[in-house]
């Protein structure tokens, strides 16, 4: 049965390639897209789309009524960057629009939940090398204490009340469609667009600090597989840890430079620098290979080869 989805924070960087990407395989006409922020004309006037607060219950559910909705992705979010700066904002955002989607599913209003979690919930305590599925998760930002919090209550869900919910923790995304939506691996997309546009990028984070990247091509299959996958495959009901490649800012910067001899960086690193610190440098992602066959595709030369080819098309 074709799915009749809904997706909540579609405007967002992930949400509106998801809607994009979802409407082509499943017909425009099954994908609502819904978001509080109107200002992306082409994804608002791209197919059905609602104006909707993720935080008002009502609202939700009365979309989910009106048209017949099965499955949920809720991408709304404040993001790292943007959390400490707004801490309650995020808080209410964050966890409020998690309880309304999950107590709809609880009620077997829709069948089916996405939720996405991130790296930010690991911290200062966790291992930073290869960092496994099940470690210390002491999060030191409020977007990860939400997004730490956001999978204890999957999981809860699923055990006391069957609820079919499904979360992957994304490292940073990279991506030219959309700019960045407040994130502290923001810099792996400026400095591409600085690199075209000055040749120069003052990096927010020094040259050697180590992140978990991917390109969000291979996020949004990883999205779309784990919702596709047998619910019997899902074993883990909190969120997947999800990996593609990790790499520092000089060696993206180098990257840039085979395309870009006289690009140039420089290091400024600012509040965002202590957010870094806190998150491993690379994921162990082997339960979500092994339970529902993830698989990544994007190299760092990959992803910088289309970054420029796009944008400079742009």
């Amino acid at each position: 049965m074709t799915p009749k989805i809904l997706i909540i924070g579609a405007c967002g960087q992930i949400g509106s390639e998801l809607t994009y990407k979802l409407r082509d395989i499943y017909g425009v006409e099954n994908v609502i897209a819904s978001d509080i922020d109107t200002r992306k004309l082409e994804l608002v006037n791209s197919g059905p789309f609602e104006i909707i607060d993720a935080k008002n219950f009502n609202a939700v559910k009365d979309c989910c009524r009106i048209h017949n909705i099965n499955t949920v992705y809720l991408m709304a979010a404040l993001l790292s960057a943007t959390g400490e700066k707004y801490p309650m904002e995020a808080w209410d955002l964050n966890m409020n629009s998690l309880f309304h989607v999950l107590n709809l599913a609880k009620q077997k209003l829709i069948e089916k939940v996405f939720w996405p979690s991130s790296i930010a919930v690991f911290g200062h305590t966790t291992p930073k090398e290869h960092t496994p599925q099940h470690t210390v998760m002491e999060p030191s930002t409020v977007y990860g204490i939400t997004k730490q919090v956001g999978e204890r209550w999957c999981e809860y869900y699923h055990e006391k009340y069957g609820v079919d919910v499904r979360s992957i923790r994304y490292p940073g995304i990279i991506s030219w469609k959309t700019l960045p939506g407040g994130g502290t691996t923001d810099y792996a997309v400026e400095i591409y667009h600085e690199a075209l546009k000055t040749k120069h990028y003052s990096c927010f984070l020094t040259e050697d600090t180590e992140l978990p990247m991917m390109f969000m091509d291979d996020a949004i299959k990883a999205t779309i597989d784990i919702m596709n996958a047998n619910a019997d495959a899902i074993k883990i009901r909190s969120s997947y840890n999800l990996s593609a490649i990790s790499f520092t800012p000089k060696q993206i910067a180098e990257s840039i430079k085979e395309h870009i001899s006289d690009f140039s960086m420089t290091y400024n690193p600012d509040f965002r620098q202590g957010i870094a610190n806190s998150w491993p440098k690379s994921i162990d992602d082997s339960r979500a290979r092994e339970d529902w066959n993830w698989k990544h595709t994007f190299s760092l030369n990959d992803i910088t080869n289309e970054m420029l080819k796009q944008l400079g098309k742009k």
